[in-house]
């Protein structure tokens, strides 16, 4: 019993390290534009119930001290971890006074092109390159609605006098250039996170991104990241509390086995 009980507490343990990083890495971008907080995803296992039926031979009679059987594990649940999942919540949105700071309000994201295909972000801190290109802050370019060659949806300015209407419609100038490519996904659990607030849709997605209808464009505003900071640490202190808590649960469990081994044998010995 204390061998298996052992093991519950370091899946238990596993399980809060794994929630304090993703609970660190929230925190660590508490100021990142467009960030979407991550969370932690875990479940009971309980050895028996991963068996078939057929193979389940522990008696249906009432457990007492005298009717010891082997449980198959029925005793000890372990911890599951499903991984990691993202709140897309809405973050709030800040003005910046700068024509090219855009935000969006509701759901979609922004289509850019970056050199392993066209990727999504929600952050919409914009520039203009050399070349007269709208880009990201890392550089990758902007691109308009349309279902043309990514290539060609690039958004070309001359002036920098650029103008964004709510519905992501683009003046330079009074003049029109198309309208931002806002899309987005039937189900928000087919993106995953890439890197530098970009997101990607999973392999084993088939669906392609849609125009984005529930959204407005705010142009000199920027989406802040959607995580609460005292929540966060709140759940810092908890996770931290249950880590701790399993580490003496492992701790007692070993203390338990060691006076099986080294003590029991001495009381039966002849």
């Amino acid at each position: 019993m204390s061998g298996n009980g052992i093991y519950a507490a370091l899946s238990g343990a596993m399980a809060q390290s794994q929630r304090l990083d993703t609970i660190a890495n929230n925190i660590a971008n508490v100021d990142t534009t467009g960030f979407k907080k991550d969370g932690q995803v875990f479940s009971d296992y309980v050895t028996v119930e991963q068996k078939p039926i057929e193979t389940n031979t522990v008696p249906r009679i009432t457990a007492s001290v005298n009717s010891f059987y082997n449980t198959q594990g029925t005793e000890t649940a372990y911890v599951d971890s499903h991984g990691t999942f993202t709140d897309f919540g809405q973050g709030a949105l800040k003005i910046t006074g700068n024509p090219l700071d855009v935000a969006i309000e509701g759901h979609g994201f922004f289509e850019v092109q970056t050199p392993s295909g066209v990727k999504l972000t929600r952050n919409g801190a914009f520039k203009i390159n050399a070349q007269g290109e709208l880009v990201t802050s890392d550089g990758y370019p902007v691109l308009r609605a349309g279902n043309s060659n990514p290539s060609n949806r690039i958004i070309h300015l001359t002036s920098g006098n650029l103008t964004i209407g709510y519905s992501g419609d683009i003046f330079e100038n009074d003049n029109p250039l198309g309208k931002l490519a806002v899309v987005n996904v039937k189900d928000t659990d087919a993106l995953q996170k890439v890197g530098n607030s970009l997101y990607t849709l999973k392999p084993n997605y088939k669906e392609t991104p849609h125009q984005a209808n529930n959204f407005k464009i705010h142009q000199g505003y920027l989406e802040m990241s959607n995580v609460n900071i005292v929540n966060e640490m709140t759940k810092m202190i908890e996770a931290t509390r249950t880590f701790q808590a399993n580490r003496n649960a492992m701790h007692t469990f070993d203390q338990m086995e060691g006076e099986l081994d080294n003590d029991v044998p001495k009381v039966v010995s002849p």
